[in-house]
């Protein structure tokens, strides 16, 4: 059976019938968004979903899915899709019943929009970015499909460019509250990196790629370093500059204060070992590195991109820099690193803002209606029943779902 099962997470859908989603994914290695899928897929009601996959390649993330019980095809997911892939699309539609398709990356909104306008069925893609790009507003406007975004610059950006409100939809990214909580580090992150135990420890979480600004991090560690020796910086993750980061690290004299540990499976560990959490992203959406961090009680500094200011309460919960600026990310975190009780009480807000705000059974579950909703409307008013038939949706079913966030915008 896929995923876990909880009251809260009542769908509009009447119980005796489900909902046969097909997820189309871009990518399967192990970034952000593949994390999201983990993590929607994971808490998905299982009694009122069935989920079947499609991926471009076998990696860690493909057998993750196939862990959750999901079957999942393999085909080239790619901007021009080949026969081949249209035709295993559209008949994975056909033989598992499949009432919507959802998309992640561009790419993938491709093979979804011509697989649903082939088969009939209605097609949702998630904007994983703070971006929606020329190629996708023009999927989109195309093809009829439905955007999720999970920041408020995506989602006014697609009303801006003439996506019609009602196929446009706000929904915060969520973190799973019980398994990312505060407490002590364990004390292991400090052994591994050969540094006493009360070494004060800033790190770097994300893919190493020039979006996410690892470069910036090392440019502000340098800062810090000359004001306060005493600091180690830990990178945590992997990605094509990992090689090119380690001879900067070499040449910025960081060779014994900067440590690169690789990607991690118990990252609440690695975050509660950390006093502080430096995200330098230049582009990035809801951050899932924040919100985790924030929500085991690490406070932060992070870059002004994106969705940042929605989740960084500026001064409470954590320190905002301009985009690009790195010197004022080494200022920040300085200032922040002078004060244990500053960064006591910032961890608390932190943890405290991402209860109320980002808890990640009240985003599933938002999702998962809207899902629903949009399979019970089908395509243009004309649904084409598949084996999750006979579901009903009270209320207005052209409503369209809205985060809280977006209605206090």
């Amino acid at each position: 059976m896929m995923g876990k099962t909880n009251g809260s997470l009542t769908s509009p859908c009447l119980q005796k019938t489900y909902v046969n989603i097909l997820e189309i994914i871009g990518n399967a290695s192990f970034g952000g968004m593949e994390r999201y899928i983990i993590n929607f897929l994971t808490h998905l009601p299982s009694e009122q979903f069935k989920v079947t996959c499609i991926c471009p390649y076998e990696s860690a993330f493909t057998s993750s899915l196939r862990d959750l019980g999901l079957k999942v095809y393999i085909t080239p997911v790619t901007d021009d899709p080949t026969w081949r892939s249209i035709q295993l699309a559209v008949e994975v539609v056909r033989l598992h019943g499949i009432d919507i398709i959802h998309a992640h990356m561009p790419k993938a909104h491709v093979l979804a929009g011509l697989t649903g306008n082939l088969t009939h069925r209605p097609v949702v893609a998630t904007v994983h970015g703070m971006h929606l790009t020329a190629f996708e507003y023009g999927i989109t406007r195309l093809l009829g499909s439905h955007l999720i975004t999970n920041c408020q610059e995506t989602y006014g950006q697609a009303l801006a460019m003439g996506v019609p409100s009602e196929r446009v939809s706000l929904i915060h990214n969520g973190v799973d509250i019980g398994l990312f909580t505060p407490g002590e580090g364990a004390g292991e992150l400090r052994k591994w990196i050969n540094v006493p135990a009360d070494t004060p420890l800033i790190g770097f979480a994300g893919r190493l790629a020039h979006e996410k600004g690892p470069d910036l991090f090392l440019r502000a560690a340098q800062e810090i370093h000359h004001s306060r020796p005493d600091i180690h910086f830990v990178v945590i993750g992997y990605g094509t500059m990992r090689n090119d980061l380690i001879k900067m690290r070499n040449q910025l004299g960081l060779e014994k204060y900067m440590h690169f540990i690789g990607w991690q499976t118990n990252m609440a560990d690695m975050y509660r070992s950390l006093n502080l959490l430096v995200h330098t992203s230049r582009s990035d959406g809801t951050s899932l590195v924040l919100l985790e961090a924030m929500a085991c009680g690490c406070p932060v500094v992070a870059l002004d991109v994106g969705g940042v200011r929605e989740v960084v309460e500026n001064d409470d919960t954590g320190l905002i820099a301009p985009a690009g600026d790195w010197e004022g990310i080494a200022i920040r975190a300085l200032e922040l690193m002078a004060s244990s009780n500053r960064l006591k009480t910032m961890g608390k807000a932190a943890r405290s803002c991402i209860e109320k705000k980002f808890d990640l059974l009240v985003k599933t579950k938002c999702t998962a209606d809207l899902m629903c909703q949009i399979a019970s409307n089908g395509v243009n008013g004309h649904r084409v029943f598949g084996n999750g038939s006979g579901m009903l949706v009270p209320g207005n079913a052209n409503s369209v779902l809205i985060d809280s966030s977006a209605r206090e915008a």
